[in-house]
């Protein structure tokens, strides 16, 4: 049953992440030369406590350009409110999530730590996965 398959099953582990009070620029150096569009913002515990998009760098460029300014912190333009889902969820709640709020990506915490981040393209690969395996043969 596809509802036995959890989000930890398929989730990346290997991500990139920012700390609040890390250079903007320094931040769309590292969103470039990885090919991301975001990335989650962690405190010193390693503690989820934001998110930084290309939409938020450019509202923080834009905004500093009127004052001449152009730059700051992370934290200084990072999303602070965060949906996140639960490691031992099922992929069919993350998939529906995606469906609903029209996300493409969510941070995936065991405990209130970071442990990874789900896609919909793992979600994706988890389906394609079980039905290979599940479909008659």
């Amino acid at each position: 049953m596809l509802k036995s398959v959890k989000v930890r099953d398929y989730m990346t582990t290997d991500l990139v992440t920012f700390t609040p009070d890390m250079d903007l620029f320094r931040a769309i150096d590292k969103l470039l030369m990885h090919r991301i569009s975001g990335a989650p913002v962690l405190d010193e515990n390693g503690y989820l406590i934001g998110l930084l998009s290309e939409g938020d760098c450019l509202k923080g460029i834009l905004a500093g350009s009127y004052f001449e300014e152009a730059g700051g912190s992370v934290a200084s333009v990072m999303t602070t409110v965060v949906e996140t889902i639960d490691a031992d969820a099922d992929i069919v709640k993350a998939a529906e999530h995606f469906i609903t709020q029209r996300r493409r990506r969510l941070p995936v915490v065991d405990e209130g730590q970071l442990v990874g981040q789900i896609s919909r393209r793992d979600i994706l690969r988890a389906m394609q996965t079980y039905n290979q395996h599940a479909a008659p043969k």
